[in-house]
């Protein structure tokens, strides 16, 4: 039963992300990460909606303000711990429902970057175990503090929420294969806009549809490009966002695969340290096009931002190796950039997307 502060749409997000995005089914292990107390309502109807289907759940707390107290206080060994608890979860796990909630992101002002950076590489050898041993799911559940970032009032930035989440998944995962077809056994890669022209191969190399069966909200289509062929300079309209670090006007020149200068008008040192985190931190591990329809404005958050159509990114760091990516690093960040009102990106020398619209989706 849900409870009075429930929506009753919660329900309908719990049944999207059990049957749809994880298939969960009768013996499944299941680990459900609740970060933030916001993401209650909803884990709730998760763990219920396993638990109905014969499932076995185990739920995990985290909150950002007490990752925060181990920064303050703790000791370089403590800030570098990957907890074994959370190692030993992946490993149990057959299914990972990760529900992030949302805190201010000036949590960690005043903590020293490279405390936050020491910290986020530990935890990304815990996202790369659940990447690779469990079917997944990631969903951030919007609250004010979000709504005041994304700069929208609470109901529209909630409307936005549920509208981009309870969609007709196998029809849009339809429209997304086509765009995956059509990219599929192509080789080169340029895309042209604001102070922008990077060119990259992806022979060899697949394409796979997000239809909310990894990320939710889902509308996305990513590969891993071939690590040395990344050459050029790219730049972003939007602020990169790390662990509530802002870089504005961000600017990336590659040569053979590897950043051989970035630039930022804010946070630079901290862009420097996460490129610094390991040996493949300079490198794409990811190319993805944005193709969700429902969203249409930027809320400085990558789970939802980097599905925004007529949108592309990059990754920095470790790719995904179902694509055929090599990569291997601690970091995994995607940068978001806008094409929606100036930019094309040629495949095989052709125009694919011009005017804000993939030709195949138009």
């Amino acid at each position: 039963m849900l409870t009075s502060l429930q929506d009753p749409r919660d329900d309908q997000i719990a049944t999207v992300l059990v049957d749809h995005s994880t298939g969960v089914t009768e013996g499944d292990r299941v680990i459900l990460v609740m970060r933030e107390p916001e993401a209650f309502p909803i884990a709730r109807s998760v763990a219920a909606q396993c638990t109905r289907r014969g499932a076995y759940v185990q739920t995990l707390f985290y909150s950002t303000e007490m990752q925060g107290d181990v920064l303050r206080l703790g000791s370089d060994r403590q800030v570098e711990w990957v907890p074994e608890l959370w190692q030993q979860a992946m490993e149990w796990a057959d299914v990972c429902i990760d529900l992030r909630g949302f805190r201010n992101r000036h949590e960690y002002d005043g903590i020293p970057t490279e405390r936050v950076t020491r910290m986020r590489k530990a935890e990304g050898r815990i996202s790369a175990m659940r990447t690779a041993q469990t079917r997944w799911t990631l969903l951030r559940i919007p609250n004010e503090a979000f709504a005041q970032q994304a700069g929208k009032p609470m109901r529209e930035v909630s409307d936005f929420f549920y509208r981009s989440v309870l969609q007709d998944w196998e029809q849009e995962g339809r429209a997304y294969e086509r765009l995956r077809a059509s990219l599929e056994g192509t080789r080169d890669v340029r895309i042209v806009g604001n102070d922008t022209d990077l060119t990259f191969s992806t022979a060899g190399r697949r394409y796979i549809v997000d239809d909310g069966r990894i990320n939710m909200p889902g509308g996305e289509v990513f590969t891993a490009p071939v690590e040395e062929s990344v050459n050029g300079t790219i730049a972003f309209e939007h602020p990169g966002v790390f662990a509530g670090v802002f870089m504005d006007g961000i600017r990336l020149t590659f040569r053979d695969g590897v950043v051989v200068d970035a630039t930022a008008a804010s946070n630079q040192g901290f862009l420097h340290q996460l490129l610094d985190m390991d040996d493949g931190s300079r490198r794409v591990g990811e190319f993805g096009i944005g193709t969700n329809r429902e969203m249409d404005f930027f809320t400085n958050d990558i789970l939802y931002d980097e599905k925004i159509r007529g949108t592309i990114h990059i990754a920095l760091g470790r790719s995904y190796t179902e694509c055929g990516g090599v990569n291997q690093s601690s970091l995994h960040w995607d940068i978001v950039k806008d094409l929606r009102e100036q930019g094309t990106v040629y495949i095989d020398g052709e125009p694919a997307f011009e005017s804000g619209a993939w030709h195949v989706l138009s």
